[in-house]
């Protein structure tokens, strides 16, 4: 006999003992016994034929055994399709390690099976932020609680999902139960739930009557627990506030006890958030007729206390509330400023009184930009003072004393048409008036006429002297007034009735020089140099000044509307005394071209 079949023989010994075939009295290799067995240790699957032959030789033991090999060959795949199953309901994530080897199947095995977790694996849930999950076990954790707290342990399903986990929920918050969710309990036989449940049904109902009592609302004939009416006396009860459609619904019923509460209940929680916000929670009294609720609903809306306000909140020891409220009020006040607005004077002395006086600068260097550029004064460099308070009188139509009539002077705002000169001279303007309606001195006319003119308000000037001079005895007036209204009428490019003024005016008074110097510009205008010039000449002769000629000769020149009769004027004086009228050649129109 051959070593190999001697080891074969052996072979085939141990296979018919490993799956339990011993009986089978046939030793031989050849056997078909000996390749079925072989194919089943290889974990082949036999045919039918090879399994019908085994049944035939009565071999039911290894039958079984194979049948349980068989089985086992399949194990790891069930373990698979389990995990996946498992992460599946208990929301793992998809990108999760899959194998079967990871911790986290053993966790999920334990849940499924209905067991508690550890700290240390619930932990361990948290820290692989398995976030879902862990809220899975949470709500697990809080259904077997509430199994155990309404007597449904004998149900045994114990995932979220669960009918019976919102049926509980709503049994926990004192929820009605719909009456399929009642009749879902009596289906599965938790008696001892519903018992529960229909003594919470008893407890709100009395509570139900108690609260309708409490809040006037008796004579409603609501007593569902569903009901609205039961909804918002819970609410006033838990001291909560209804909205608008519940209040809307209290008047439909005529609920007017029941509303009178809610608003005074309202107004408590109103004050008692006043309190708070204002610093006044010292004082305990919540009475709605208290002067300090009062007093603080007034500060909500405008937070500047009065005298009698701040006497009261120090009798009552309440300085904190008088800082805070006089804080807002500053806030306020410093908001509007910020936002282009313009304190009164009023304010600015409550905060001066107050000692804010950074928000008076604020206020003021806001004030001044304004005012600058509503008056034209475009130099950033420009000093506040005295400029602020020149403005701010111009601004309330006050007139401005000497000082700051000199202080205009100085920095030439005065000299030239710009805003302030004639804010200033529209003031002049107004005061002459009503200094000659007052007075009737009417001298006052043409100061009122010429200062109207340099407001570069012509036609006020024309209104104002516009009168019958006959009824004036006073031949200077007369003159004076005939001057300035010529003046005014050159204003506006009216020179025939600003010759027939003057020539007026010389009638009524020869001798002044006024009159001979406007006709003399009224020539100049006209481009009748030689006439003007003798104008001129007749009013120094009768005690104009020979430089405050050539100044008037000069504004006529920086006046003129038309470069051509400006160059032909600057020739003109050149021509006649190049050394006197020497700045005339800044007004040669060649000369002005080439700068």
């Amino acid at each position: 006999m051959d070593k190999d079949y001697k080891t074969r023989l052996k072979h085939f010994a141990e296979l018919k003992c490993k799956y339990q075939a011993t009986q089978y009295e046939d030793s031989s290799p050849s056997n078909l016994l000996y390749l079925i067995l072989r194919k089943v240790d290889l974990e082949i699957e036999l045919s039918e034929l090879e399994l019908n032959w085994l049944r035939k030789q009565k071999l039911f033991e290894t039958i079984a055994i194979i049948e349980l090999e068989k089985f086992k060959l399949g194990e790891r795949k069930r373990l698979e399709i389990e995990f996946s199953q498992l992460k599946t309901k208990y929301k793992v994530s998809n990108n999760w390690d899959t194998s079967v080897t990871s911790f986290l199947y053993s966790i999920l095995w334990k849940l499924e099976a209905g067991n508690n977790l550890t700290d240390s694996e619930f932990k361990l849930l948290q820290d692989n932020r398995l976030t879902q999950t862990v809220e899975i076990v949470q709500d697990m954790r809080r259904f077997a609680a509430l199994k155990q707290k309404y007597k449904a342990t004998k149900f045994p399903d114990s995932f979220p999902n669960s009918h019976l986990y919102k049926i509980l929920t709503r049994l926990d918050t004192e929820t009605s139960l719909t009456h399929s969710e009642h009749q879902w309990l009596l289906n599965h036989k938790l008696s001892e739930t519903i018992e529960i449940f229909e003594k919470q049904v008893s407890a709100r109902q009395a509570k139900f009557t108690q609260l309708k009592a409490k809040y006037q609302a008796s004579q409603h004939p609501d007593k569902e627990l569903t009901s609205q009416l039961y909804l918002i006396l819970q609410k006033l009860e838990t001291d909560t506030k209804l909205i608008a459609s519940e209040i809307h619904w209290l008047k439909k019923q005529r609920l007017t006890g029941t509303i009178t509460i809610a608003e005074e209940l309202e107004k408590k929680r109103e004050f008692t958030a006043l309190k708070v916000k204002y610093k006044a929670t010292k004082y305990t009294d919540l009475s709605l007729n208290s002067d300090l609720y009062n007093l603080l609903k007034k500060v909500e809306t405008h937070p500047q206390l009065n005298k009698s306000d701040i006497k009261y909140l120090k009798g009552i020891n309440l300085t904190e509330t008088i800082e805070f409220a006089n804080q807002k009020y500053a806030s306020i006040l410093k908001s509007r400023i910020e936002s282009g607005g313009v304190l009164s004077d009023a304010e600015i002395e409550w905060l001066r009184n107050h000692k804010y006086e950074d928000i008076i600068i604020l206020a003021q260097e806001k004030h001044f930009a304004i005012l600058k550029k509503k008056y034209g004064l475009i130099a950033p460099a420009l000093p506040i003072e005295p400029l602020y308070e020149i403005m701010i009188k111009l601004e309330k139509k006050e007139r401005l004393d000497a000082v700051l009539v000199v202080q205009l002077i100085e920095k030439g705002l005065l000299s030239h048409d710009g805003m302030i000169a004639r804010a200033y001279y529209r003031l002049e303007a107004e005061f002459y008036e009503s200094e000659m309606k007052r007075s009737g001195n009417k001298w006052n006319i043409p100061n009122a006429s010429s200062c109207w003119r340099k407001a570069k308000e012509p036609e006020q000037a024309l209104k104002i002297t516009n009168l019958d001079l006959n009824k004036i005895n006073d031949n200077k007036v007369k003159s004076a007034i005939s001057v300035s209204r010529g003046a005014a009428f050159r204003d506006i490019d009216k020179l025939d009735d600003a010759e027939n003024c003057a020539m007026q005016a010389i009638d009524y008074q020869p001798d002044t020089y006024q009159p001979y110097t406007l006709m003399g510009a009224i020539c100049y205008d006209r481009g009748e140099y030689d006439k003007g010039s003798n104008w001129f000449e007749e009013a120094i002769q009768r005690g104009a000044k020979t430089e405050d000629i050539d100044a008037e000769i000069k504004r006529i020149l920086k006046n003129a509307k038309n470069d051509d009769k400006r160059d032909e004027a600057a020739q003109y004086l050149l021509k006649k005394d190049a050394k006197r009228y020497a700045w005339a050649k800044d007004y040669l129109k060649k000369q002005n071209t080439q700068k």
